[in-house]
């Protein structure tokens, strides 16, 4: 019918998309035998549990150590192990072995009995009583908290409650003016209803929030994802860092209710932190008593925490030495990638030093 033009030479099709489904297979199957988790392999101890909170101290690995203790906060969103993940990779790693005397609080996976959970819980008795554990272990009267995202907002309103427990803060990627519109999640939440969800849940699952923040992404972004990474799966080592990131995006903790309506209904719709209105267990939360050093570092391709979220606490605080800096890769970049390992554990390690 039309004569001697080939559209296409069919036997030359068909071989390559058999070579295309041998190789997604192979590659799939490579994928499903992966074998450990590359998360958490820092040497750790368990040295506070209460409740479902466990407090962890990383082995100490330099000949000199820092002799005032430090403390990661990480967002109740998630879990910490993304600071951990991969021996060449690991942010944590870096820190201890670069001299840090490090202490770790995993929040646990909240049940049911832990809805009426507030902020006040998380601040003024799960984060005060490691540090407690921490000052009274050390034998010293202030440690160092170092906060991550939400934990940096945390460990912001910890230290105006208790600053005579903190020696310097360190925040990363940390949201303190909600009022910004930059970003999907900070125009998603003002719309959001907690009330509701907490009223329904009690506890929102962790799955619900993955669902929802899925629903934000274009799915071509999902797809692209795992299209992207098939030519490298076939390396076992490609493969289990990949899984076991894989692992930590969809490993989301249930969230308190009250906290979790407390935390959205002050924060994203009502910016209570920023304009000096926050209020736990009734005390105000005055930024302006943060007089200790003040390290905020940001990350100039946030997706999940805008810029402008993050530079007004230079104004907030009442800090006279206040060191910010940008670093220009994303979120999660801050911590797995090599400018984490180069460039952003080197400042923090660096600036601790001098203060410690």
């Amino acid at each position: 019918m039309y004569g001697d033009f080939n559209f296409f030479d069919m036997k030359t099709t068909v071989e390559d998309n058999i070579k295309t489904q041998e190789k997604f297979l192979k590659s799939f199957e490579s994928m499903m035998n992966v074998e450990g988790n590359l998360a958490n392999q820092t040497p750790r101890e368990l040295v506070f549990k209460e409740d479902k909170l466990k407090l962890y101290h990383y082995n100490k690995q330099a000949t000199k150590v820092s002799k005032t203790p430090t403390l990661i906060v990480y967002a109740l969103v998630n879990t910490p192990s993304m600071m951990d993940i991969s021996q060449d990779k690991s942010f944590i790693k870096k820190l201890v072995e670069s001299g840090l005397d490090l202490y770790l609080i995993e929040w646990g996976y909240p049940t049911q009995e832990d809805k009426y959970l507030t902020l006040d819980d998380y601040i003024n008795i799960y984060i005060d009583d490691c540090l407690d554990h921490i000052r009274k272990e050390n034998k010293v009267s202030k440690i160092n908290i170092l906060g991550v995202c939400q934990g940096g907002t945390f460990s912001l309103m910890y230290t105006a409650l208790h600053p005579e427990k903190i020696k310097n803060v360190v925040t990363m990627v940390t949201p303190v003016d909600f009022s910004t519109d930059d970003g999907l999640l900070f125009k998603w939440g003002k719309y959001l209803s907690p009330d509701t969800m907490v009223d329904a849940f009690g506890v929102v699952p962790g799955d619900f929030m993955n669902t929802g923040f899925l629903t934000l992404r274009p799915i071509s972004l999902m797809v692209n994802k795992y299209v992207d990474v098939i030519n490298d799966l076939e390396d076992p080592d490609y493969a289990s860092n990949f899984m076991t990131m894989e692992k930590w995006i969809f490993d989301s903790p249930g969230q308190a209710g009250n906290a979790y309506k407390e935390f959205l209904n002050s924060m994203y719709r009502e910016n209570k932190l920023a304009k000096g209105e926050m209020e736990i267990a009734g005390k105000k939360v005055d930024l302006k008593k943060i007089t200790q050093p003040v390290l905020n570092l940001y990350a100039k391709k946030d997706n999940q925490v805008p810029n402008a979220a993050s530079i007004p606490l230079k104004d907030l605080t009442g800090s006279k030495d206040f060191t910010e800096k940008c670093f220009p890769t994303g979120h999660i970049g801050m911590f797995v990638s090599g400018r984490s390992q180069k460039e952003v554990a080197p400042t923090v390690v660096e600036w601790l030093q001098q203060r410690s």
